[in-house]
């Protein structure tokens, strides 16, 4: 009988997400898609002092803007509901039940000066603190006792003695070994009845029936306690996957500093968010033929764990770049032009706006994001002094002629397109003479004070029909 995927990506809300967080919620959701099967969405909130007001409201923002539509979740509800762990006590006060009465768990009523006496040796002379287990050997009879009188206790998961290790099988890092004698018998819900992580995170997955485990290598350490308490619940073991390190762009540990780019700034820049799917599909995962500029059809096919990599993965910004011109130079016109006229500098280039689709014909070859346009606007629309520089330039000896000569021709231009202006700009070369950077050169100076710059037939379809012919008109000192 097949087993239908479930994956999660349960972020805490203390603020906005960046790459290094949100690419666990893209290895998640591909293999949920992949397998059609569901992502779920949970918050993990129970850390109240930490939160950040409007964090809540900034992933689900941050998440939809990338694609990553999910199936169940604090906003829209689920089968399994509810899915901030704020929210569900009832559900860590069962599961501490459960394991009480099998005698997986016991109450432990050691206070904090008792437990910061005790160390033990754990070799080469090396100490650490560890439970010692004294409250596992409590009678019941002691144990009811001083429940009875309301005595402070947590609750402690008692770690099966009769097993020498805990085996963990990591579809990425492969079978792990743990020495039971290494994990202490550890807490599982505080005094004040609040579960930790790892009683939680455990819970959760077995309440919504998770099935694939997949986030950062940096909970591998977890591992065996979860895998411990998945037996002791009775609930097969989900498939565990741990993703490599990302490291900043000087390969130091990721941080605000060190690369972590947040997702709402890249928004904001103007990445799509096809683009940055991609490019966070490449930190510590290839694609079976080695490509690197993926739709994200390709990627929902193409996902899968055992093309994940053990090693350390950088961020990258110039990759993450050029991953992005690729998208963008993917799209057609139209779309290319709705993508980036939100983005246009209304006030310095309002006549832009009047034909955005020939705007981003004659730049597209430069822009690597759609926030990229205002840095290169000014190559069509530049200001008085660049033109006057132009003019200078256009306007002497046979440079003259030539402009002459394609100022005849634009008039008679019905069809203002970049093919038939480029066509009547070598029409009106043959004219004068001129050909290649005789012809190019002087022209590109009259129309945008520079002898470099998009082809010519790109440059006058953007700047449209009547501005073109004032600039023209200008240099020739017609004006």
């Amino acid at each position: 009988m097949s087993v239908t995927v479930r994956t999660r990506f349960a972020p805490s809300p203390t603020g906005r997400l960046h790459l290094g967080n949100v690419r666990a919620a893209a290895f998640n959701w591909l293999l949920a898609r992949h397998h059609g099967g569901a992502f779920v969405l949970r918050l993990e909130d129970t850390d109240a002092d930490r939160n950040v007001p409007g964090s809540e409201e900034a992933i689900y923002e941050d998440l939809r803007w990338l694609g990553l539509d999910w199936d169940e979740g604090p906003d829209i509800g689920g089968p399994h509901a509810p899915y901030k762990q704020s929210e569900r006590a009832a559900k860590y006060e069962r599961g501490a039940a459960k394991l009480l009465d099998a005698g997986r768990a016991y109450p432990c009523f050691c206070t904090e000066a008792e437990l910061a006496g005790e160390a033990e040796v754990v070799g080469e002379g090396r100490t650490a603190l560890r439970y010692s287990g004294r409250c596992r050997r409590l009678s019941a009879a002691e144990r009811e006792r001083r429940l009875a009188s309301g005595e402070p206790h947590v609750i402690r998961f008692a770690v099966p003695e009769e097993l020498a290790v805990a085996e963990v099988v990591d579809e990425v890092f492969g079978s792990i070994s743990v020495p039971v004698s290494d994990i202490e018998d550890f807490v599982l819900c505080r005094s004040d009845g609040r579960p930790t992580y790892n009683f939680a995170v455990v819970v959760d997955d077995v309440d919504m029936a998770i099935t694939h485990v997949v986030r950062g290598v940096g909970h591998l350490s977890n591992t065996a306690k979860q895998a411990l308490l998945f037996d002791a619940l009775s609930v097969a073991r989900p498939v565990f996957a741990h993703l490599p390190t990302v490291l900043g762009p000087e390969g130091r540990k990721l941080s605000k500093r060190e690369g972590a780019t947040a997702v709402a700034s890249l928004r904001a820049e103007g990445f799509p968010p096809d683009a940055v799917l991609n490019y966070l599909s490449l930190l510590g995962w290839s694609h079976p033929e080695e490509l690197e500029v993926l739709g994200r059809a390709e990627l929902v096919e193409a996902i899968s764990l055992g093309r994940v990599g053990r090693s350390d993965t950088r961020m990258d910004p110039e990759k993450l770049r050029w991953v992005s011109s690729q998208h963008l130079a993917a799209e057609d016109s139209a779309t290319l032009a709705a993508h980036v006229l939100p983005f246009i500098d209304a006030e310095r280039f309002p006549a832009a706006l009047d034909r955005p689709e020939a705007v981003v014909e004659a730049l597209r070859s430069r822009l690597s994001t759609y926030g990229d346009v205002n840095e290169h606007l000014s190559l069509l629309f530049p200001d008085e002094a660049a033109a006057a520089v132009g003019r200078s330039m256009a306007s002497g000896g046979a440079a003259r002629g030539v402009l002459g000569a394609v100022r005849a021709r634009l008039g008679d231009v019905e069809e203002w397109t970049a093919e038939a202006l480029d066509r009547m700009v070598r029409e009106a070369g043959r004219d004068a003479g001129a050909r290649g950077a005789e012809l190019f050169h002087p022209v590109r100076a009259a129309l945008i004070g520079s002898e470099s710059g998009p082809d010519l037939g790109k440059i006058l379809a953007a700047i449209g029909r009547s501005e073109a012919l004032r600039r023209m008109d200008e240099a020739l000192g017609k004006r």
